[in-house]
């Protein structure tokens, strides 16, 4: 076990916290509980990604979020993940941008998420997942991310772009290359091969993007971006980053949410009984399930300054890691966090979207699918039982799942 430093000594992380097997084999628990006891703030000199500082508590993840002067989201340095851009090529979505260009593109996407969209979309969730659980096999085995997580997330997301839900296995393979942060992939032939990816996606998409240019004005995202002040001219590069990160972001975390409900059910199986007493709780179960699961890992953000964090000096221009995943383990917000517990009175403070003026845009729609999903699963009673060890995704930025056979069983 590594020991603390003393105060006046420089904190030097213990811990690449960067490598895919702390995820793959769920062993990242340890080593983050250690940093928010004695590392808040702690450079690691060396990992595939090159030297990082990691922030690993919740108020100073939020206090570094807060402060877009100092910490920069922008892709001109070096964009909001671990990896240097995007498998080495710039991608100046509008998440990876500071004010005030972020501010006037986000304004193009929120209102497809603002409260009257929400309310057809409110439906359209719950009709979804009626249909999928209808279409699952009772008593026998079958894959949850694949039967489920997946084509309930892409098909919402092929409405808000208004697309054939056929279209799915493409949008599901451009998503996984636009998010594909692993030391796995610091090679020539994945950078090759995700230029190829990139381009492919692109094509499809401008055809879709000048279609809904030469139509009037619709509510889908698409044709929002086209009739756009903001977005309605932008360079391929730009037109490639941002529906990457509309696929990512539509998708990804959301699936990788209930997925993990699935392991945090059959953990603790108390929890399911307390749903079952009082469905009101899935609300607030769905909160819960995004902070347990944390489907973000991290985000990013570089120094636009030299600057002073819980002590530590940080030089202009360093890579410096939001680890959501251990501020929503941060003990001092959520007692007994590691618990999963659907009446958790906090479980809102969690940051597994960000926080401030980079919150994730699409979050209401998430946290509805995830309620809708809980309330189905207590309606029929189904105790939805692991078969085998699930199989975790090789990502230090994506929390998730790629396989998770389960069989459903009746009370």
């Amino acid at each position: 076990m590594a020991s603390a430093p003393s105060a006046r000594d420089k904190a030097l992380n213990p811990y690449d916290v960067s490598v895919n097997a702390l995820y793959t084999e769920d062993k990242w628990r340890e080593p983050f509980a250690w940093l928010r006891a004695n590392m808040p703030v702690s450079l690691r000199e060396e990992s595939p990604f090159g030297a990082y500082w990691s922030v690993v508590t919740h108020d100073l993840i939020q206090k570094v979020e807060l402060d877009t002067e100092t910490y920069s989201s922008s892709w001109d340095r070096g964009n909001i993940t671990i990896a240097d851009n995007v498998n080495d090529n710039p991608f100046p979505n509008f998440i990876a941008m500071d004010p005030p260009v972020h501010t006037a593109q986000r304004k193009v996407i929120a209102p497809a998420f603002g409260p009257s969209q929400m309310v057809k979309l409110e439906k359209l969730v719950r009709e979804r997942v009626t249909q999928l659980l209808d279409a699952l096999p009772v008593g026998e085995t079958f894959d949850w991310v694949d039967s489920v997580s997946i084509p309930m997330t892409l098909g919402m997301l092929l409405i808000l772009f208004d697309m054939p839900f056929e279209e799915w296995p493409d949008i599901k393979r451009w998503s996984d290359w636009g998010s594909g942060v692993s030391e796995d992939n610091l090679n020539d032939d994945y950078r090759a091969e995700f230029l190829v990816q990139m381009g492919q996606m692109l094509e499809r998409f401008d055809r879709e993007l000048e279609a809904r240019r030469k139509e009037a004005p619709r509510d889908d995202l698409l044709s929002r971006m086209v009739h756009s002040e903001a977005m309605g001219n932008l360079t391929p590069p730009e037109r490639i980053a941002n529906i990457a990160l509309l696929i990512v972001g539509g998708n990804d975390t959301t699936r990788n949410s209930m997925s993990g409900l699935v392991e945090a059910l059959h953990k603790y199986p108390d929890q399911l009984e307390k749903l079952r007493a009082d469905p009101k709780l899935a609300v607030n179960a769905a909160q819960e399930i995004i902070r347990w699961q944390s489907p973000v890992t991290h985000m990013r953000r570089t120094t636009t300054r030299d600057t002073e964090l819980a002590g530590q000096l940080i030089p202009e221009g360093s890579k410096v890691v939001l680890w959501y995943i251990s501020g929503n383990r941060d003990e001092t917000v959520f007692k007994d966090a590691e618990r999963f517990d659907v009446t958790r009175e906090n479980a809102r403070r969690h940051v597994a979207f960000g926080h401030g003026i980079h919150r994730c845009v699409g979050a209401r729609l998430a946290e509805v699918q995830i309620t809708a999903l809980i309330e189905e699963i207590v309606a029929r009673r189904w105790r939805i039982v692991p078969q085998a060890a699930p199989t975790r995704l090789a990502s230090p930025f994506l929390h998730g799942f790629t396989a998770m056979p389960v069989k459903i069983e009746i009370d």
